[in-house]
């Protein structure tokens, strides 16, 4: 499981003052939530767009900005907490000192390629778990329902307990 405990006045005095983006991602395969600390740089207007999968919770923990949704502007600073709504428009943009934030969400499924989509994507519902498909050691998520072993590193999948590569 990944490290949960993070103290944000030593993250944000550890990042370079330049760095923008996610400054901390919330790791680790078996978890089920996805998190970052983002950074914005004062004065970045961020463009529209629309999340169609993922409800997003994001508080505001330095600086201040607006969220622009639904042809309105909201304040955000210090202490707000906001829920955006999957299929909602939004885009966040930082002031003159700049903005910091969380963001919490579902965690989203791994990516295909070249996959056609199956009965659950279309009628709703989760895909099947992949975990015993996903390397405790690396984090590689590997293709074939089948396999036994990591392609990366060797590692023995989750659920396989015979047999070499």
């Amino acid at each position: 499981m990944p490290a949960a405990h993070v103290r944000f006045e030593q993250l944000l005095k550890a990042a370079d003052p330049a760095a923008t983006g996610a400054l901390w991602r919330l790791e680790g395969a078996a978890r089920q939530l996805d998190s970052n600390v983002i950074r914005v740089r004062p004065g970045a207007r961020g463009e529209a767009y629309v999340e169609n999968d993922l409800d997003v919770l994001l508080v505001v923990v330095e600086g201040h900005g607006t969220l622009r949704r639904a042809d309105a502007e909201e304040e955000l600073a210090p202490g707000t907490l906001v829920f955006v709504p999957r299929g909602e428009r939004r885009a966040v943009s930082a002031g003159e000192d700049g903005l910091v934030y969380i963001t919490a969400h579902r965690r989203r499924p791994g990516m295909t390629i070249g996959r056609a989509a199956t009965k659950a994507a279309t009628e709703g519902g989760e895909a099947p778990c992949s975990l015993p498909r996903v390397c405790t050691e690396c984090g590689r998520v590997t293709e074939e329902a089948d396999a036994r072993f990591c392609g990366r590193c060797g590692e023995r999948l989750p659920g396989q307990t015979s047999g070499r590569p």
